[in-house]
């Protein structure tokens, strides 16, 4: 049960990074934010990453074996990995029509399910 409030607490924390870190830079296609300066998409950024926290540090703490959770510190880091490229591709081919998936994303990809698998190789 730790393992599934963990994955997803770390999904759930990877939507408002990829909305922190991507996400402004669609700002400028909404009336509110048109004319907003740099200083003020930062602030807007920074207060969608306080949102990551409140997801991201309870995952970790929840999924570590030391505090009772399933997973090495090494799972928890390469599963967040695999988390946030599958949410950034899902935003970008929502949010950026003009990006596509290509052969070398997907052998990019495949490269970290493998990475996956030799971090949980006992």
């Amino acid at each position: 049960m730790k393992a599934f409030i963990t994955i997803g607490l770390l999904i759930l924390s990877n939507v408002f990074m990829t909305l922190a870190w991507y996400g402004h830079l669609k700002f400028k296609e909404l009336k509110w934010f048109e004319n907003a300066g740099l200083i003020a998409i930062v602030f807007i950024s920074w207060g969608l990453a306080l949102f990551e926290y409140f997801f991201q540090v309870p995952a970790n703490r929840i999924g570590f074996k030391d505090n009772g959770g399933p997973f090495t510190l090494m799972q928890l880091k390469v599963i967040q990995e695999v988390i946030t490229l599958i949410v950034f591709v899902i935003f970008s081919l929502i949010a950026f029509k003009n990006e596509t998936f290509k052969w070398n994303h997907a052998v990019g990809f495949l490269f970290l399910v493998l990475a996956v698998y030799f971090i949980f190789r006992k």
